[in-house]
């Protein structure tokens, strides 16, 4: 026992040796550390004292790895908004500075991902993997890097690609009630990029779990999530997620454009970011303006919408188009909101509700819609036929709501409401249908030469769909000039309208066949 002890005794004092070398040698190192603590936490907001060098937008570091966003800074405290679960915070916890402000995962990886503004993925598929981020705040593209939109982007909705164009790098607003298919529209656009080399992002703002669900599935449905980047903040979020999350959708956007790629980015929806916006500033006892909104929430929209642009050459050539939705209360486009939207935007396509009813979907009021920069990037092709087709469907529409009073028509005022309840059904477009450039061509020549003309209505939509498959026998050559800025020939408009006319040979009555 005695040699076993001796041992022990040799291997402690050896121990306490170098424990007590060790602490002679060791120099203590003084670091300097900023930190703060709450004095108060409320719904999505803190309030922290200390941190005298924080800056604007400088990200915090609150316990349980919760950040927060420096938004007010006063002279005794700094107002945060909050970017996660704050339920486990409370005044006295300790809060730290990151010395950067708020970033995003940027890259290719986050193809065919949901995430929401942070990057977290919320698929259940696993971590991402990208080492490049963006900060989510960043300059508009200055305007002399940027060049005129030249090329059209195509929606696959007759209405909009032949009344409303849209061309690559604009920023054109989606308008209307709740329940109009403001959505639709754009994963309608978002479908039809398929095959385009155009990358997507669709930004879901404080939108329910369940919709949100929906239009994923529909995307992985339709193969279109491959292109596409989900980034989604739902209706029980922190206000300060949804505040964030449409500049960290245009940072994951812009990372693509300043590639050269082209890139269409969703909103859905904007008036919710607004009212997220209200909310913090009201907390955070921020003045209030007109229907309480602060007064600098058009510079929150504008800064965002800027960010979309057709890059010039020098810069890549890249483009980023913006589909921003605003949601009307009553058909009341003159609200705060929609009119700060509609003169930041290059357009707007207005849903119309009485419209919705009539089961006239997509339920465009082409009167109140607009598009200020498309018309110059629409092929050639469609302006032959767009202007008749609009002028004739103004027409109509005036004629209609005087034909209503039981007045008696005259021939030609009664074929002018036939023609025009003929370009309504031929608008008409099921949901979740992208329909090709040749097949809507070839529908809006046979519009413009009049051959539906003949066609009961309840006939019109099988007779559509047969001019829509006969436009793939449409030859090579002439669809190749689809796709350029020249005019199409006398020739090659007699053999679409010919290929049109057989299409709808077995729908015309006997009447019309024997003429």
């Amino acid at each position: 026992m005695s040699s076993a002890a001796e041992t022990w005794t040799g291997v402690f004092d050896g121990l306490f040796t170098r424990l007590s070398q060790a602490r002679e040698t060791f120099v203590p190192a003084l670091s300097l550390r900023e930190v703060g603590t709450i004095t108060n936490v409320a719904t999505g907001i803190a309030k922290v004292s200390g941190l005298p060098g924080a800056g604007f937008d400088e990200l915090l570091r609150f316990p349980g790895d919760v950040y927060g966003i420096a938004f007010n800074l006063d002279e005794d405290e700094i107002g945060v908004v909050l970017l996660g679960d704050y339920a486990n915070l409370q005044a006295g916890d300790e809060v730290q500075r990151t010395g950067r402000v708020m970033d995003v995962a940027v890259g290719d990886a986050l193809l065919g991902r949901v995430i929401d503004p942070l990057g977290r993925p919320l698929d259940g598929m696993g971590p991402i993997t990208t080492t490049e981020r963006l900060a989510v705040e960043r300059p508009a593209v200055p305007i002399m890097e940027r060049a005129p939109v030249t090329v059209p982007l195509q929606t696959g909705l007759k209405v909009v690609d032949a009344l409303i164009p849209i061309g690559r790098g604009q920023r054109e607003l989606i308008v209307g009630d709740r329940q109009t298919g403001k959505t639709a529209i754009a994963l309608d656009t978002i479908l039809n990029q398929r095959g385009k080399d155009v990358l997507c992002v669709y930004c879901a703002i404080g939108q329910r779990a369940s919709a949100v669900a929906k239009g994923v599935a529909i995307l992985r449905e339709q193969g279109a999530l491959a292109y596409t980047v989900v980034v989604v903040t739902e209706g029980n979020d922190p206000p300060g997620l949804a505040f964030i999350a449409p500049y960290a959708a245009t940072s994951i956007a812009e990372h693509s454009m300043e590639k050269g790629r082209d890139v269409l980015i969703v909103y859905d929806d904007l008036t919710q970011h607004a009212r997220a916006y209200r909310e913090l500033s009201l907390l955070l006892r921020r003045p209030p303006g007109r229907e309480a909104f602060p007064g600098d929430i058009f510079y929150i929209h504008s800064r965002l919408l800027e960010r979309a642009t057709h890059l010039c050459a020098e810069r890549g050539g890249g483009s980023l188009t913006a589909l921003p939705i605003i949601e009307t209360e009553a058909q009341n486009i003159s609200a705060y909101i929609p009119t700060n939207l509609i003169s930041i935007t290059d357009g707007q396509i207005y849903l119309s509700p009485s419209l919705f009813e009539l089961g006239v979907l997509p339920a465009v009021d082409v009167g109140k819609s607009v598009s200020r920069v498309g018309g110059k990037a629409q092929r050639a092709t469609y302006r032959a036929v767009a202007g008749d087709l609009k002028l004739a469907y103004a027409q109509f529409e005036e004629l209609e709501t005087f034909a209503r009073f039981g007045a008696r028509l005259d021939e030609d005022t009664r074929q002018t409401i036939e023609h025009g309840r003929r370009i309504r059904a031929c608008l008409k477009q099921a949901e979740f249908s992208p329909v090709a450039v040749p097949a809507q061509i070839a529908v809006l020549l046979a519009l413009t030469a009049k051959l539906f003309d003949p066609i009961a209505l309840e006939k019109m939509t099988e007779a559509q769909l047969s001019v829509e498959k006969a436009a793939a026998s449409i030859s090579a050559e002439i669809t190749a000039r689809f796709e350029t800025a020249k005019k199409l020939s006398d020739e090659d408009r007699h053999a679409i309208i010919e290929i049109a006319r057989q299409a709808l040979a077995p729908f015309q009555p006997a009447s019309a066949k024997k003429a």
